[in-house]
């Protein structure tokens, strides 16, 4: 019998859900607040971008380094160590704001964004490959499935709150993240010491920091699922302009809060679905028609002038992606070695994390040369074609089954873990 609460049986698992779930409400308002911040100051799409090309950059240049150390080192230290500045970069824009009312200059603001980012890229990988050690790999799937239904859950908490605090001032939101990421730190010290996977001798060298890059390009399934969100994403991310679309529809702040937390609300909704249904049976197909569905979605959203259509929308935005997220999180997890999960996780960062924010700069670039509505729809229409291209690239992906037969590589299939 499917047991939808599988994975908090486990008191560890537990822990680390409660951290994780303020670790992204605190970043979560801290991107919808500078987002917002830096667009009412300088009225331009473009300076949006820049705050997407800052948190990309340590994406693109560290994320093979973080997945090694992720490896390396004790995962739960690394956690720890990153959410020092990851906590300090938002008390600072509360200080400085509350210090200077007029606003805190652009320098600063993208100053400690870059320092946040950097923070941010080590420690995803070492969040990510310490869950597969906190249940049995029997709970793999239910684990993703809860991880994916909390983050959710957290992404349309924190840009409404921030949306709500923002009519009192930046100031409010700016503290109300760093509250949250403290809280974080606390709980991250009560989760079980973890040992590094790798002896002590290894010297960081190129082979050894690519040797993620080179599993995945060696695994034709996790190939096409991170191509297929990288380039979705890259097109068809319109969260970045939403400061730009709330201005639009004349919705103010609360209601940019709301848009924001839109497309969370609808992966939440989605997320809890698939918590307590059996695991899908045809993975591959249901990936690809969610990825279709988000790009038609964001067509829509585009076009759109009405705010409730726009939100219905953007909902069904999240849902979609969602469905993508939780396949893709549970082939990496599954298929990858544990000894690799840091470096493997750090390889996944730089297809998503870095199209995430990349896809930012393109959406203010487009957005400046074109105006938000055709950005937006042109990068809809090419998330479809993109489903396409990968579709007929990598017949693997079409043929995927069931995703509670996956393995690593070098393991054989065995009886599921009995806790």
């Amino acid at each position: 019998m499917h047991d939808p609460y599988e994975a908090f049986r486990y008191v560890a698992f537990s822990r680390f859900a409660a951290s994780y779930v303020l670790a992204i409400v605190g970043s979560q308002v801290l991107s919808a607040t500078i987002q917002w911040d830096v667009y009412q100051r300088t009225k331009d799409p473009f300076a949006i971008g820049l705050v997407g090309l800052i948190n990309a950059i340590p994406v693109i240049l560290l994320a093979l380094p973080a997945g090694h150390v992720a490896d390396r080192f004790s995962r739960k230290r690394v956690m720890l160590i990153t959410q020092i500045p990851l906590t300090a970069a938002p008390l600072a824009l509360c200080v400085f704001n509350a210090w200077n009312p007029q606003g805190v200059s652009l320098l600063v603001t993208f100053s400690l964004l870059s320092a946040n980012a950097i923070a941010l890229t080590f420690a995803r990988p070492a969040r990510a490959s310490i869950l597969p050690n906190l249940v049995p790999r029997s709970a793999y799937p239910n684990a993703i499935a809860w991880m994916s239904s909390l983050f959710e859950t957290a992404a349309w908490v924190g840009p409404a709150v921030s949306g709500m605090l923002i009519v009192f001032g930046v100031t409010w939101a700016y503290l109300a993240s760093g509250l949250c990421l403290l809280g974080c730190f606390g709980i991250t010290l009560s989760l079980p010491n973890d040992a590094p996977r790798e002896p002590a001798t290894q010297e960081p060298g190129w082979r050894t920091l690519s040797a993620g890059l080179r599993f995945v390009f060696d695994s034709p399934l996790l190939l096409a699922a991170m191509t297929l969100d990288l380039l979705a994403v890259l097109l068809g991310g319109a969260t970045y302009l939403l400061p730009v679309f709330a201005e639009r529809l004349g919705v103010g702040s609360i209601g940019y809060g709301w848009m924001r937390a839109a497309p969370a609300l609808g992966a939440f909704a989605m997320a809890v679905f698939q918590a307590h249904r059996s695991p899908m049976t045809r993975a591959g197909r249901t990936l690809l028609l969610s990825v279709a569905m988000f790009g038609a979605a964001t067509i829509v959203f585009g076009l759109s002038q009405n705010f409730w259509l726009s939100l219905a929308m953007l909902v069904l935005i999240g849902a979609s992606d969602n469905i993508s997220v939780i396949i893709r999180q549970t082939l990496v997890q599954s298929l990858t070695p544990d000894a690799m999960r840091g470096r493997v996780s750090a390889v996944n960062q730089v297809f998503i994390g870095a199209s995430n924010e990349l896809g930012g700069l393109e959406s203010g670039v487009t957005a400046k040369l074109f105006g938000p509505m055709l950005s937006v729809v042109l990068g809809g229409l090419g998330t479809l074609l993109v489903v396409a291209g990968v579709a007929a690239k990598w017949p693997q992906i079409r043929q995927l089954g069931s995703l509670k037969e996956l393995h690593p590589a070098n393991e054989t299939p065995s009886k599921p873990d009995i806790a």
